[in-house]
């Protein structure tokens, strides 16, 4: 069932292909996220405003390479939250469809909550969302989430073994391992098998980046 619709069948305006180039080496390309899948890629050619490490964070508190990446990891749930939010206001979904993005919607948005909390002051502000037609009707937004939820947890097992923050890390794998359920729940509903493979492999920025690059999904910091 529409095995072929990816991230970049979604397209629009593959904005986020110049980001890609002004990441550099640095972590940030995270959720260049993603946000997800961007962290914090603006449509557009507007300001990386959400790659900047957060200057609140006190020295000696938090690595800046971890508050960096707590951000990118909002950014994601941020965008899920967004996207999960417009696809039940369009009223397309109905019986399984409607209740995934209703159960994962409401998971996404505590999942901002705990990000929001553990950042404090140093969370960057939400970004504004277009997702088109990724959320028009019923297989649009299964591929959608298949391809959104997988991405967010290899993203996540990429980066927890760089996480040095005991507050962030935990915040993390609590998060992980629900975005695994949600990925495997998205995938039967889709008619593909709910668990492919016996190992996952982490995302790098690269593979992250690769796959979100052309999405159009952020549209402003």
């Amino acid at each position: 069932m529409h095995e072929d619709l990816t991230m970049d069948t979604v397209d629009r305006d593959g904005a986020l292909a110049e980001t890609a180039g002004r990441l550099g080496d640095t972590r940030a390309g995270f959720l260049a996220k993603t946000a997800l899948a961007g962290g914090g890629l603006v449509g557009g050619g507007a300001a990386l405003g959400l790659l900047a490490p957060a200057a609140s964070a006190q020295e000696g508190e938090v690595a800046a390479s971890d508050v960096e990446i707590a951000n990118f990891a909002l950014t994601l749930e941020e965008l899920e939250a967004a996207f999960y939010a417009e696809a039940i206001a369009r009223g397309a979904l109905t019986g399984e469809a409607l209740q995934f993005a209703q159960v994962a919607g409401a998971h996404e948005a505590e999942h901002v909550t705990a990000l929001r909390s553990v950042l404090g002051a140093a969370a960057i502000p939400r970004p504004t969302f277009a997702f088109g037609a990724a959320t028009a009707d019923r297989a649009a937004f299964l591929a959608t989430a298949v391809e959104l939820e997988a991405t967010g947890v290899q993203a996540y097992k990429g980066q927890a073994p760089l996480i040095r923050s005991r507050a962030i890390l935990a915040a993390a794998l609590s998060i992980h391992s629900v975005e695994a359920k949600h990925t495997a729940w998205v995938r039967l509903i889709a008619g593909r098998v709910p668990i492919p493979v016996p190992l996952d492999k982490p995302l790098t920025r690269e593979n992250v980046l690769s796959k979100l690059q052309r999405t159009g999904f952020i549209v402003a910091a």
